[in-house]
């Protein structure tokens, strides 16, 4: 009984999880690379017309030097990320301060506005560029109803699980495409420079998003963000036990060592032992519905098992979260490849794929959350740079032996 009641390892379920994953993140890089396609005809001209807080230092141009370009794309990138450090750490103010309702009517106009104003854009643009015949008035209509849909489906939970992805998929579209729009040497460095921060952000103590993710443990509460949820969790009464059985079970415990000599110590164990048999009873009947966590958690494991119930990146309370901001950097990658070569988009995926896959590894190895950005990015910017090297070295190499023909 014991052996049918055992959780399969991370490798029998690895494709599982993978899959789970890249599918979303694999369908928000498509899009963005073919609205690239698409509508990015003069990449150098819509990129000189857009502006915004990643452009606050420096403006490239094209008459400038690499060395300028470089340091100037470097200021831009330290202004952006200490704009994101001063929001995070507002966030963290404002939940530590209860400001729940607040913060998720922020969120939710925060929302609207992407669905709404940068929807909008992008498809006035696809509507200009494919001469679909429609009047102001009726694209108006379908737009506010599209963008308040949108912001109900992500913050409320009585939508279908489907439409929540669909939409956060596409949130993250809309805003991937309009990063693809920054400069390229700006585009790169932030990249580099998100990837560190993320590291930082996620796993050193005083981290933005680590004190977020302890403050919500501690409270029983979840962030209010955007997080796309790969394989989420049934919430009725039976799965809320199982969410909740480590910090049940840490407060028994503490209980027994207070009245171990008393009368009561009996009832306690069998209180305890209950916890256990309704976990396990749950694990066995909804793993046709559920897939197991990635990772395992055993009873010796109980006193760690409270850093990564809610994870930032991957994490794991029985399904897998990934933040929006992931998939959007890792499709402006993406994006910004496919300006130069759709070989060069392939490479960059392969490379993103198999950071995501490293990321997962990890996690099975060090047991608490980890940030998704720095692998999965730091591979992209190798892979990009090396193909489009080689591939430079090839059509040089072609243009060479055709002339000596």
């Amino acid at each position: 009984m014991d052996r049918n009641q055992r959780p399969r390892s991370l490798l029998d379920s690895l494709g599982e999880e993978l899959i789970a994953i890249l599918t979303p993140v694999s369908i928000c890089m498509f899009t963005v690379v073919l609205l690239v396609c698409i509508l990015n005809s003069d990449p150098s001209s819509s990129s000189a017309s857009f502006s915004s807080i990643a452009t606050a230092a420096y403006a490239e141009s094209d008459s400038d030097s690499s060395w300028d370009k470089f340091v100037g794309a470097f200021l831009n990138s330290l202004v952006f990320v200490a704009a994101i450090t001063v929001a995070t750490f507002v966030l963290v103010l404002l939940f530590y301060l209860r400001c729940v309702k607040f913060l998720k009517f922020y969120m939710g106009f925060s929302a609207f506005i992407v669905l709404g104003n940068l929807g909008g854009e992008i498809l006035v643009l696809l509507i200009d560029r494919f001469r679909f015949p429609i009047d102001c008035i009726t694209f108006l209509i379908l737009l506010v109803n599209f963008s308040v849909v949108g912001v109900f489906a992500v913050f409320m939970s009585k939508f279908s699980i489907l439409i929540t992805q669909g939409y956060l998929v596409w949130i993250g579209v809309l805003v991937a495409y309009f990063f693809t729009l920054l400069p390229e040497w700006t585009t790169w460095v932030l990249l580099v420079a998100l990837a560190l921060y993320d590291i930082a952000a996620v796993l050193l103590p005083v981290g933005p998003l680590r004190l977020l993710v302890e403050m919500a443990i501690s409270r029983d509460e979840d962030i209010p963000a955007l997080v796309y949820e790969a394989r989420p969790v049934i919430r009725n009464d039976s799965r809320l036990v199982q969410r909740r059985v480590w910090r049940e079970r840490r407060a028994s415990q503490n209980d027994n060592n207070d009245i171990e000599n008393t009368a009561n110590r009996n009832e306690v164990g069998r209180v305890v032992r209950s916890i256990d048999v309704e976990e396990e009873h749950v694990g066995s009947s909804e793993r046709a519905e559920i897939s197991v966590p990635l990772i395992d958690r055993r009873p010796d494991q109980a006193e760690n098992s409270e850093t990564f119930l809610e994870g930032i990146g991957l994490g794991s309370s029985g399904a897998i979260k990934l933040g929006l901001g992931d998939f959007i950097f890792y499709s402006v990658l993406v994006g910004r490849a496919a300006m130069y070569d759709l070989m060069t988009v392939y490479a960059c995926y392969l490379a993103i794929i198999a950071g995501l896959g490293i990321t997962l590894m990890l996690l099975s190895v060090y047991q608490k959350a980890l940030p998704a950005l720095p692998v999965s990015i730091m591979l992209g910017v190798v892979f990009y740079f090396l193909a489009r090297l080689l591939l430079e070295v090839f059509v040089a190499q072609c243009s060479s032996n055709l002339v000596m023909f």
